[in-house]
Parts: structure tokens; C-alpha cells; sequence
């Protein structure tokens, strides 16, 4: 059953048509990527779906979650309709400290989830004090997925987590999607195919702004010829370039 279904999304940023008609779903649980060279579309599919393009952005097509159409609705009303968003710059606010930046996150619409929050990331706990700004690139992660699991959520748009890692919290980090994706499923945009091997269950390919492959990750990763043409690299060496 769907969850999320994108039908003919079509974005228009400036004089740059980004996305050319784009048309997939996502299933009620698991975890799906959304694959494709750098520049197809795929940070802007997670803003266009949104909310979040710039001013001015021409944006046609239909969105809807969980039955209800939510196109064109403004970005709080569809947090509030849960869905929940880590961004690819991971958006700390690097003056505050870890303890105000998860109190920001907090909807007083419902208890926040500090247990499951602390669970999965006991050391933001220890570092409650810290400003942002001085942790770590993979703490900073930590932080943003922790920020949007303090309340509830349908599904979760998670884009680009491992961006800038080492390759050992890369793999904290796919740890961490894998519990997540146990109770609420997520779209994640990803483009290191080891971890998206180990937390994926379909894949949704796009080039030049359409969908030109969507199924089982399995299946596209055991076609290294397949794998090539759309993405550009071969599974093994992309493998190989993770764990070194």
C-alpha cells in the first residue's frame, strides 16, 4: 500500500526546468532511495514535496499522503501531518546548544520522544551543553535525525546522512536508519550504494528530471551493468571506496 504517491511533478526553478514530470510511491514501511547522478532532481523532489523551494518556483503535479491530497499545502501544516524532514546541510543552529536545538524541535502537540531520541544517540545526552557548532560532521547528523524523532512522524524524508563522513559513522549511521525504518518508513536520497545496499528495500532512479528506473534494490544492484548506466559507477567500486 502507498503511503506517499508523487503523479507528474514537475518543477520549474527560475529558467531551469528541474524536474520533468516526475511520478513514483512509497510504500507504507521500508526504507526507499532515491538514486541518480548529482543535479537530476532528487533534493529538490524531498523540497518540492515540501514546500520548501525558493520564491517564485513553478510547481505542477500532485502529491498526496496517505490518501489526502497535500499538494501546494504550506511546510508546517504537512510536518503536522507527519511528515518529517533531516536536510542535506543537516540545519543546526551552531549558536545554540544540543539541549536547545532538540527543544526547538518540540511541536507541543504531543510528548517528545527524548527516550527513542536518546536511545538511538546516547551521546547527545552527554553533550546537552555543547553548542552545535563545535560538534563533530557526524555528531551534527546525529543531532538532525534526533531533532525530527522527538515527535511523530508517518514517514521521514532523510537527504544525503552520509554526506562528508568517514566511513565509520557511515556505518552508525546506517545502523541508526535501519532502527528508524522499523516503525516509520523513510525516503532517503543517498548516493553511496554500500549503505544504500544494507538499509534499501526499492529504488526510484531518476535522470534529467524523470523516473527512468523504479523496483527492488536488490535487483538494480545485482545488474552491474545496469547499475553503471544509470548511476555511473559500479557497485564494487563505490563499495570499495565506503569501507576505505
Amino acid at each position: 500500500m502507498s503511503l506517499l504517491s508523487i503523479s507528474a511533478l514537475r518543477v520549474r526553478i527560475g529558467g531551469s526546468q528541474i524536474l520533468q514530470g516526475v511520478s513514483f510511491e512509497v510504500p507504507a514501511a521500508g526504507v526507499t532511495v532515491l538514486l541518480g547522478r548529482n543535479g537530476v532532481g532528487k533534493s529538490t523532489t524531498l523540497k518540492a514535496v515540501l514546500g520548501l523551494t525558493p520564491p517564485g518556483t513553478q510547481i505542477q503535479g500532485e502529491v498526496h499522503l496517505a490518501g489526502e491530497r497535500v499538494t501546494g499545502l504550506a511546510t508546517h501544516l504537512l510536518v503536522r501531518r507527519g511528515l518529517g524532514y533531516v536536510p542535506e546541510d543537516r540545519g543546526v543552529f551552531a549558536g545554540l546548544t544540543v539541549a536547545e536545538n532538540l527543544r526547538l524541535a518540540e511541536r507541543g502537540e504531543t510528548k517528545p520522544d527524548y527516550d527513542t531520541a536518546f536511545g538511538l544517540f546516547p551521546e547527545l545526552a552527554r553533550r546537552g551543553r555543547q553548542r552545535a557548532g563545535t560538534l563533530s560532521g557526524g555528531q551534527q547528523q546525529m543531532l538532525a535525525i534526533a531533532r525530527v524523532l522527538l515527535n511523530p512522524n508517518r514517514l521521514l524524508l532523510v537527504d544525503e546522512p552520509t554526506k562528508g563522513l568517514a566511513p565509520r559513522l557511515v556505518t552508525e549511521v546506517a545502523d541508526v536508519l535501519t532502527r528508524v525504518a522499523g516503525s516509520v518508513p523513510i525516503l532517503l536520497v543517498e548516493q553511496n550504494l554500500a549503505l544504500v545496499r544494507r538499509v534499501g528495500n526499492d529504488a526510484v532512479v531518476l535522470a534529467a528530471g524523470a523516473v527512468v528506473h523504479a523496483g527492488p534494490i536488490a535487483t538494480l544492484l545485482a545488474d552491474a551493468d545496469l547499475t553503471r548506466s544509470l548511476l555511473g559507477v559500479g557497485q564494487r567500486h563505490d563499495e570499495s571506496r565506503a569501507s576505505g
